[in-house]
C-alpha cells in the first residue's frame, strides 16, 4: 500500500524571464523557502506525515513567492525564510492559518 500525507504544501519555485511584469518566485528565494520548510517539518517530527513539494507556477508570483497547503487549500502570499518556522507550527502541526500570509481569493473568470 501506498504511503499517504496528512497534509501536502506545495512552495512556488517557479522561473520567468527577467523584467516579467509578474516577477517569479524562484527569483524570490522559493527553493531556498521550500527547503527550508522540508527541515523544519523534519525537525518537528512530521517526516512521513507532511510532504513539502515544490511547485511550478501557481499563478501567483505578482504576491510574492507563494505556497498552498493540502487538503485545507490554504493559500499563502509572500512567504519567506522569516515565516518557515511559524507555518510549520501553526498550520503543519495545529491546523491553524496565519492570517498574516493567507492570500485573497482569487477571482474565477468566466467559464474557468
Amino acid at each position: 500500500m501506498s504511503q499517504r500525507f496528512e497534509r501536502h504544501i506545495f512552495v512556488c519555485i517557479n522561473a520567468r524571464e527577467p523584467g516579467h511584469p509578474k516577477g517569479c518566485c524562484a527569483s524570490k528565494g522559493g527553493a531556498e523557502v521550500a527547503e527550508a520548510l522540508k527541515v523544519a517539518a523534519y525537525e518537528q517530527g512530521l517526516k512521513g506525515r507532511v510532504r513539502v513539494n515544490k511547485a511550478g507556477c501557481l499563478d501567483a508570483c505578482a504576491d510574492g513567492i507563494s505556497a498552498v497547503v493540502y487538503p485545507e487549500g490554504v493559500w499563502y502570499r509572500g512567504v519567506t525564510l522569516d515565516d518557515v518556522d511559524e507555518i510549520v507550527a501553526r498550520t503543519l502541526v495545529a491546523g491553524e492559518i496565519v492570517e498574516r500570509l493567507l492570500a485573497p481569493a482569487h477571482p474565477r473568470k468566466a467559464g474557468a
